[in-house]
């Protein structure tokens, strides 16, 4: 059996705050869900993230951020799609550069304080 993309669970205080972000600034497209709900599921591309509210979890305490890596297929790709969410005003934690680990790669965060780190492997 050959298994799929997994679909992170993105921990959030607000269902609302968070898809605003990930769609005004990321360029996520909102697939379902809302507040009430307390979860929702957005997509991008063959990217696809739950967003959950601590009380969907059915925890009084949020939990700790995550973070979520996301692979491309060049250098000019992870350069490019930084470009794009800096001119959004995503909230960037670290622009593209080589690492000494062989990854081209970036970091975003959300408005809860998770992260988005994309790369590309040029090992």
């Amino acid at each position: 059996m050959k298994l799929p993309a997994p679909v992170p669970e993105i921990p959030v205080a607000s269902i609302d705050r968070a898809v605003s972000y990930y769609v005004d600034s990321l360029g996520f497209t909102i697939n379902w869900g809302n507040e009430e709900g307390g979860i929702a599921g957005i997509s991008s591309g063959d990217c696809r993230l739950f967003l959950t509210s601590h009380s969907f979890r059915g925890s009084p305490q949020p939990p700790a951020p995550v973070v979520i890596w996301l692979n491309l297929d060049s250098s000019e790709e992870v350069d490019s799609l930084f470009a794009e969410w800096k001119a959004t005003h995503a909230i960037i934690v670290s622009e593209p550069e080589d690492k000494p680990w062989n990854l081209h790669e970036f970091t975003v965060a959300d408005v809860d304080g998770n992260q988005i780190r994309v790369f590309y492997d040029f090992s």
